[in-house]
């Protein structure tokens, strides 16, 4: 059995990570396997990288000034498939294709003509879309029968509107495959199954992480930011905007009283420009360690996303014993039990602000709840799952 992963990374990121792992997985199992990617660099023996960052610069520009977003990259596609020729693959595995380093009616075309074997790990909305990798804030339905007149295209093109005819070309290209699509969450299952993907089987693999890193740990970390008699608030994202609920943040600052205190991790200098002053604010952490420390040191874990696929911030505060309150967004809320967090209408500020003073002053939630709801998160049963995929296909 032969196996070969694309995505656009190998090791790093969200996406490289897992397909690092279910490669390190395979290798165990003595199966051949390769990585193929194109950002970054990655010291796994099986990785071969397609694509260099100049080349990767080039194509990102083209794709906005031309506006055809994942139909550039020939030359760094021709080299995906002399790879898979030479390889011989029975099972390629698809994850990230957008990071502007794909032709897919090369690909495409070439799976059709091999009659590849395909797994397709959807971490967006991208593959059913013209441009979108999400589309809740923009109240977007178009996708379910054709998408025109993008509103959110100016994002991935600057000059011209082609949403009409890539979706036409995604829709034609994705047709006829061999194909098996996994997703994270049951949310993104369910908009797949509105898509002109309907026809082909889904499966949902939930995203996982590391229980031997995120666990409950002591810290000083109260103590050193002055919060020991404070109800701390936890927020963390990395690209704080209105997706990730940043005003949230704010309208919560300006309510509550001077028991509560807002920590949000992953800011930056232009950030707290715009915070009021009892929000603290951090831009970095040194390693995974010591945000597993201020997670445990929160008393409840906020995540006001408005577009979101499977949140691993949800899993990591969980796993360090921190209950959990999130908007009614994508998976977020799939991830919940009533015995671990809570959930509220997306976009709902109010009823967010009502919920997190009930649960201050009740005390639903317990630290034992959380850890016994993070073992579903464990990062290598949810990786092993996809190598059980590949042995029962083959």
């Amino acid at each position: 059995m032969k196996i070969v992963q694309i995505n656009a990374t190998a090791s790093s990121g969200s996406t490289g990570k897992i397909t690092l792992a279910v490669s390190k997985l395979l290798t165990e199992k003595g199966v051949e396997n390769y990585i193929l990617y194109s950002l970054g660099e990655s010291k796994a023996p099986n990785a071969i990288r397609f694509m260099n960052s100049t080349e990767g610069k080039i194509q990102s520009l083209s794709s906005r000034v031309f506006g055809h977003y994942g139909f550039t990259s020939k030359k760094a596609t021709k080299r995906v498939i002399k790879a898979l020729d030479k390889i011989e693959p029975d099972i390629v595995h698809l994850h990230n294709l957008h990071s502007h380093d794909l032709h897919l009616g090369l690909l495409f075309r070439y799976f059709k003509e091999k009659k590849i074997k395909l797994y397709w790990t959807f971490h967006d909305c991208w593959a059913f879309t013209a441009y979108c990798p999400y589309f809740d804030l923009a109240e977007c339905e178009k996708w379910k029968s054709s998408c025109q007149h993008c509103s959110q295209r100016k994002q991935f093109s600057w000059f011209f509107d082609r949403s009409k005819a890539l979706y036409q070309r995604k829709k034609e290209l994705f047709s006829g495959l061999d194909l098996t699509i996994i997703t994270p969450s049951a949310w993104l299952a369910d908009l797949v199954s509105q898509s002109f993907l309907a026809d082909y089987p889904v499966k949902v693999i939930n995203n996982g992480i590391d229980l031997d890193v995120f666990r409950p740990r002591e810290s000083d970390f109260r103590q050193k930011h002055g919060l020991e008699n404070k109800f701390v608030l936890l927020g963390v994202a990395f690209g704080w905007g209105k997706r990730k609920g940043l005003d949230v943040f704010r309208f919560l600052a300006e309510r509550l009283d001077d028991s509560f205190r807002i920590v949000l991790v992953g800011t930056n200098d232009d950030i707290d420009k715009t915070l009021p002053k009892n929000i603290l604010s951090i831009h970095r952490t040194e390693n995974q360690e010591e945000l597993a420390a201020i997670y445990s040191a929160a008393d409840l874990f906020v995540n006001p996303t408005r577009e979101e696929n499977y949140p691993t911030v949800n899993m990591e505060s969980l796993a360090c014993g921190t209950p959990v309150v999130t908007f009614r967004t994508g998976g977020s809320a799939e991830m919940l039990s009533d015995t671990c967090g809570a959930v509220v209408t997306r976009g709902d500020m109010e009823a967010m602000l009502e919920k997190i003073m009930t649960i201050a002053k009740d005390k639903p939630f317990t630290k034992e709840a959380c850890l016994e709801k993070a073992k579903d998160f464990d990062a290598m049963t949810r990786y092993r799952e996809y190598v059980s995929l590949y042995e029962k296909e083959l």
